[in-house]
């Protein structure tokens, strides 16, 4: 399947099958995957949980919302953190990143105020957003962004010490009878027209 047809097919899963469980080969090509996702001046200020063990996914199920059936049904839950230390992140960059890098963090991003350079550490966990669940689609793994969840309590059950959870991500296979699937509540979006633009 090329992508535009992927992109056309994939959708937000309301509905899982409980027993689609991932087999752990797949899921060690979406934590290598995720490990190559794009960040400015490959920064990768980030930290990707992947959670199966089911008493832990219904803590954190508990703490989500409308969101707790989908992550229940679910076969795996991944949380997407940020580096919340500046320290920290300026300790790994000199680290691992060339200098001209490190650099270009130090004239333009460090002079910044403390609240704008963790906004920019958090627009870096949002690239890698579309970039899984691309790769989970190429997979014909089915997935669930969600915002809707305590944040302050996921980072506490997981011991995110250093790192904000800004999202989740519940993966595994759809129900057959989910009604939010293409076939039965076909996609809603803009025209073309209204939203591309070529000069």
């Amino acid at each position: 399947m090329n992508f535009l047809a992927l992109a056309a097919s994939r959708y937000t899963v309301k509905k899982y099958n409980l027993n689609g469980k991932i087999s752990d080969e797949t899921i060690k090509q979406l934590k290598d995957i995720l490990r190559l996702s794009p960040s400015s001046i490959n920064s990768q200020p980030w930290k990707f949980t992947f959670i199966s063990d089911e008493d832990v996914k219904r803590k954190l199920a508990s703490v989500s919302y409308f969101n707790e059936q989908k992550i229940n049904e679910a076969s795996h839950l991944v949380v997407f953190s940020a580096i919340d230390d500046i320290e920290k992140f300026e300790e790994q960059i000199n680290r691992t990143l060339p200098q001209g890098n490190i650099d270009y963090y130090n004239n333009f991003l460090k002079p910044l105020p403390e609240s704008e350079i963790k906004s920019w550490l958090q627009h870096q966990v949002y690239l890698s957003l579309g970039f899984f669940l691309s790769a989970c689609a190429s997979l014909a793994i089915d997935s669930t962004p969600m915002e809707g969840i305590q944040n302050a309590e996921y980072a506490n059950i997981l011991q995110l010490n250093g790192y904000k959870v800004l999202f989740a991500v519940a993966i595994g296979y759809r129900n057959p009878e989910d009604t939010n699937q293409p076939s039965m509540n076909p996609k809603s979006r803009l025209q073309l027209e209204e939203i591309i633009f070529s000069i």
